[in-house]
């Protein structure tokens, strides 16, 4: 098999492999207990938390990837290049009772694109947190937390906008 067909392949399953880790990453937190490093008092969830970890890390990046491939990153990042219109239209039609449309350069894409980065950066500190010195542990451990709590944010926020998308569908 090619590189390019299991990219393929794996590029059309990223958006739900980062969500089904990210989900339960998210809902399992609570249960681990990690301060500088995993101990020999570690349980199941922590070395879950840890090495499921290290797998959306990868999963994270991939998919940033694949979102700033052939140009899309426009798509999410519209600001970057200065590019307000779609934005601006929205805000206007918002002022006017409508909903910002899905797809485009728009409210919900930059919020999509705001989601990659914070997913970027609880994987980033993540593995920071892992591979620091103890010392310093304690410190991206704060980083992570900070950056998952916005993540968290984000995914409440994402499950909505998709909701509004749904109902495109019906209108």
């Amino acid at each position: 098999m090619s590189f390019r067909s299991l990219w393929h392949r794996l590029e059309s399953k990223l958006h739900v492999l980062v969500l089904v880790f990210s989900v339960l990453l998210v809902v399992t937190s609570p249960w681990i207990l990690i301060g500088r490093q995993l101990s020999s008092r570690s349980g199941f969830w922590d070395y879950f938390h840890v090495y499921g970890g290290v797998v959306a890390a990868v999963l994270a990046v991939l998919f940033a990837v694949k979102v700033c491939l052939k140009g899309q990153w426009k798509q999410f990042f519209p600001y970057l290049v200065g590019d307000f219109s779609q934005l601006k239209a929205e805000f206007k039609g918002v002022a006017k009772g409508k909903l910002p449309v899905s797809g485009g350069k728009g409210l919900f894409s930059i919020i999509e694109g705001i989601g990659v980065v914070l997913l970027v950066l609880v994987s980033v500190t993540g593995i920071l947190w892992y591979i620091v010195d103890p010392s310093d542990a304690l410190t991206w451990r704060s980083y992570h937390k900070l950056f998952a709590q916005g993540f968290i944010g984000f995914l409440i926020v994402h499950v909505l906008l998709a909701l509004l998308h749904i109902k495109d569908f019906f209108d």
